[in-house]
């Protein structure tokens, strides 16, 4: 369902986004971990990383668990189990995970069990342009032949809220709010049943429409986010021949008779000056086709003196 997001602010602009108050209630900034591997960018797609938010008792077995982390992480969960040595040979989408199911999904059964949210402005705007935190699930999974272990995670979506059920019957579980976020983090103080209740859809978003280049990943500019109207009023231009054909219309064709008007006995014979030619005494027609009856009638009725036979 949700298939890009966004998230281009720079490494420390982001880290005092995501400020937060401590179990002491002191104000802390989350320390980052592989800093190197977050790349900022407008358009980010499924396989690509993105900045994670998440309890440093993940890392740390005596952490306090208030406290969080930045992790970069693959977009697209790889289970703990999954025994092949390449990630991208998973059979199934593991992009988002529908909040109704995820319990019961081998999938997302990892040992991994806490929950992480995900910071990144989302096609839309939600919230005097606040970072949009999305409540996700993270896994690390590890070569089976040896090598770096692998960081990632999926969205969590739930049904749409009203304002958005005209674009999609789903929508990404956002954590409206920093107590919100503190309570889906914090696993070592609230319990997972305690946390669920957190999943739900909101009205509290707004958004807007965006240009198409998002749908090629390899578009990273503003462009991605601008907004735009997806009413285009089209003016039709005439051709030339259509204006030729319309500028005859006005000028040069018939128009029609005002039937209150009476109207006059006239012939619409072509007054030639030709001797052959008198004026019809036969009921008027109008248009080329009225003209070219008369004459024929008129041919077949009285043959033009110039055409009999000479006789004595």
């Amino acid at each position: 369902m949700c298939g890009r997001t966004s998230c281009h602010l720079p490494r420390d602009v982001l880290t005092r986004a995501c400020a937060y108050q401590d179990r002491r209630g002191q104000q802390r900034l989350p320390e980052w971990r592989d800093p190197d591997k977050y790349c900022p960018s407008y358009n980010k797609s499924p396989q690509s990383d993105s900045p994670v938010l998440l309890s440093r008792l993940h890392f740390e077995k005596d952490a306090d668990s208030s406290e969080r982390i930045i992790a970069p992480m693959r977009w697209g969960l790889v289970p703990s189990w999954f025994k092949e040595s390449d990630p991208s040979k998973l059979q199934f989408n593991t992009t988002n995970c529908r909040s109704d199911t995820m319990m019961e999904k081998r999938s997302f059964k990892s040992g991994s069990t806490g929950a992480a949210d995900s910071p990144e402005n989302w096609e839309k705007v939600w919230d005097n342009w606040r970072l949009l935190t999305m409540a996700g699930i993270f896994d690390c999974w590890e070569p089976p032949e040896g090598g770096d272990v692998l960081y990632s995670y999926t969205i969590i979506t739930v049904d749409s809220c009203k304002g958005l059920s005209d674009i999609h019957h789903r929508m990404p579980a956002i954590l409206d709010g920093e107590e919100a976020v503190s309570k889906w983090l914090d696993f070592g103080e609230v319990s997972t049943q305690e946390a669920l209740k957190l999943i739900h859809s909101t009205e509290n978003i707004t958004f807007h429409a965006v240009s198409s280049v998002v749908n090629n990943s390899r578009n990273n500019t503003p462009q991605c986010l601008a907004p735009v109207n997806l009413v285009v009023k089209k003016e039709l231009k005439a051709s030339g021949s259509s204006q030729r054909m319309l500028q005859w219309l006005a000028t040069k064709s018939p128009k029609k008779e005002d039937s209150k008007t009476p109207q006059k006995e006239e012939s619409y014979v072509p007054q030639w000056s030709s001797q052959f030619l008198q004026k019809s005494s036969l009921p008027t027609k109008r248009g080329t086709a009225g003209l070219l009856e008369q004459w024929l009638k008129r041919e077949k009725e009285e043959e033009p003196v110039a055409k009999r036979p000479y006789s004595q």
